[in-house]
Order: C-alpha cells, then sequence, then structure tokens
C-alpha cells in the first residue's frame, strides 16, 4: 500500500483494502479471546473457592458467543463476502398465495436482520392486489451481510392451509430469493447509456398522493443482459433513478462474478448447481410443522421460529457444507 500510485489506481486497490478490513476484523475478534482466556486463570481460582459462580457462567457464555462467531467468520473468506448485501423476493405463480408467502418471507428476513443487528433500507416494494407483495427489495448493512446471506438464493416452497381458500384446502405455494453483494462505489462496472432503456411510471401502493400522482417511479432495463430493475419508494424520481442504478450495478457485478465462477468449474470438470431456480427450502404448516433445507438436510421443527427470523441453522449448516465440513449425505440437523 505504500507502492507509489497505489491509492491512484482504485481498480487495483479495492481488493487489497477489502482484505486488509476483513483481516482487521478478524483480528479484533482474536485479540479479544485471547484478552478473555489470560482472565480465565483467576476466574478458575474464583471457582474453585466457591466464589463468583454467576459472574463465571456469564463470562463462559459471553467467550463461546465469540468463539461461534470467529468460526463462522473463518468460513466467511469469498471475495465479497464482507459486503452489504441486496435482497430481491419475488413470488412464483399462484397469485394471492405466492405474494402472500413472498410477504411472510419478506418479513422473515427483516426480522432476521433486526435480530442481528444490521441496519436495512426497504429499496422496492410493489403491494400485490389482495394481499402479499409482488416484489421488494432491501439492502441489509454490516459487516459479512453478504457472507451470511448469499447462501438463501433459490426457491422457497410454503406448504399450508391457504387463509384465501374458503374450502380451506392446502396449498403449495413457492416464492425465489436472490442476493447480491452491493457493490462499492470505487468498484468499475462498465454500464453505457445507450444500454439503457429508463421509463418512468406513477408508484402504487401506499406513499400518499404525491407518490401516487406524480410519475416518480423508475424502471431500467439493460438491453445486453436483459437485466431489468425497477424502484419506487421515494418520492423524488432522482432518488429512485440512482437506487434503482445501485441495484443494477450490483446485478451485474453479480452476473459477471457467476460467469467466471462458472467457466471455471468448466474448465475444473465440475457440475455446479444453479441456485437460482432450485428448490433449496420447505416450510411445511400443514398436515405437520417442520421447515427442512434440502441442501443440508438441516432441519427445524419450530416454523413459526423460523418465520420470525430464526434461520441461523441454515445459514450456519449451509456455510459448514460450503466448507466441506457438513454432516454426511442423508444427516441433518435433528428437528427441535
Amino acid at each position: 500500500m505504500q507502492a507509489p500510485g497505489f491509492w491512484d489506481n482504485h481498480a487495483g486497490s479495492a481488493p487489497l483494502l477489502q482484505r486488509r478490513r476483513q483481516i482487521e476484523r478478524r483480528l479484533a475478534t482474536l485479540n479479544r479471546l485471547r484478552a478473555d482466556a489470560d482472565e480465565l486463570a483467576a476466574w478458575r481460582e474464583l471457582v474453585e473457592e466457591g466464589e463468583a459462580d454467576a459472574e463465571v457462567e456469564e463470562f463462559v457464555e459471553r467467550l463461546e458467543r465469540e468463539l461461534h462467531q470467529l468460526e463462522l467468520q473463518l468460513k466467511l473468506s469469498g471475495p465479497d463476502d464482507d459486503k452489504n448485501a441486496l435482497v430481491a423476493i419475488h413470488p412464483g405463480a399462484g397469485g394471492t398465495e405466492s405474494q402472500d408467502w413472498a410477504e411472510m418471507l419478506l418479513r422473515m428476513y427483516l426480522r432476521w436482520a433486526e435480530q442481528q443487528g444490521y441496519q436495512v433500507e426497504l429499496l422496492d416494494r410493489l403491494e400485490g392486489e389482495e394481499a402479499g407483495i409482488k416484489s421488494a427489495t432491501f439492502a441489509v448493512r454490516g459487516d459479512y451481510a453478504y457472507g451470511y446471506l448469499h447462501g438463501e438464493t433459490g426457491v422457497h416452497r410454503l406448504v399450508r392451509i391457504s387463509p384465501y381458500d374458503a374450502a380451506s384446502r392446502r396449498h403449495t405455494s413457492f416464492a425465489s430469493v436472490y442476493v447480491y453483494p452491493e457493490v462499492d462505489d470505487d468498484v468499475e462496472i462498465d454500464v453505457e447509456d445507450k444500454d439503457l432503456r429508463i421509463d418512468t411510471y406513477r408508484a402504487s401502493g401506499a406513499g400518499g398522493q404525491h407518490v401516487n400522482k406524480t410519475e416518480s417511479a423508475v424502471r431500467i432495463t439493460h438491453h445486453p443482459s436483459g437485466i431489468v430493475v425497477s424502484c419506487q419508494n421515494e418520492r423524488s424520481q432522482h432518488k429512485n433513478r440512482a437506487t434503482a442504478m445501485k441495484i443494477l450495478r450490483a446485478r451485474l457485478y453479480d452476473l459477471e462474478i457467476s460467469k467466471r465462477e462458472e467457466e471455471a468449474a468448466a474448465r475444473e470438470g465440475k457440475k455446479k448447481d444453479i441456485a437460482w431456480g432450485s428448490q433449496i427450502r420447505s416450510y411445511v404448516l400443514h398436515p405437520y410443522r417442520m421447515v427442512k433445507d434440502h441442501r443440508t438436510n438441516t432441519e427445524v421443527g419450530d416454523a413459526d421460529r423460523v418465520l420470525d427470523g430464526g434461520i441461523d441453522p441454515f445459514i450456519e449448516a449451509w456455510l459448514s457444507e460450503q466448507m466441506g465440513e457438513g454432516e454426511a449425505s442423508g444427516q441433518g440437523t435433528p428437528a427441535s
């Protein structure tokens, strides 16, 4: 970093600065753990003397949490894992039933992010005709947000007695989730104006008279890739356009990374699963209650807790499997 011209080359310096931030975060956690380890001898003496049992228990619990956090962070070694995340949710076929399921997923991820202490910004939300949502995009900002969430990409399946069916029949609904790394401003992504089609329209849903009566919503179509993004949450067309461009840059960046990974896999003779469009998890609310991840066979019996943001068992199992530490085929986490 002391080399002449290092700071003038944004494309070359950005990855190194990102790597430095990753290392600094992990060193900070290691230093905290070392300081805690130095205290263990003193705590041991207090325990032997029959003192400070409650304090020792609290100390050990905190130490275990920090060790667990470090183990997870060591699994997040990808080049984009420490970035913020952009999450897009779309219902599958099925009208109101699938749109309601998409909104349930939106709530689940927002609750998870809140529990983890992340900052969340809703970038776009398109309401369904009767209930639920037609689409939603939001940002999750904080350390390793993308690293934790990018394994959630795929199709999520819900089985339940439909509240929208007068005959109370069981329905199966699908919704797609896709997670992109939020691209830093210093990452160069070539987007030419001639490749873009920008449409403006009146926003729908809640937002007051100004939002609904002016063409503040923006839709951007990138012709070379076929990617379409939109934003209507802000009152200002200018702000919506800036947000839509941020989402487009993230998707183009993710598209390029995916192409490189597929080319590398082809060279190595590996067959890679296509996460987008594949069913990764089932949420069954009838005739029994259970959530199962089909990639890791992880099962959780408390479906309500999962839908209230308790998705950590699935995230951790997926990360472990990526590191080659997953359970053998056919063995999952026992239902809880």
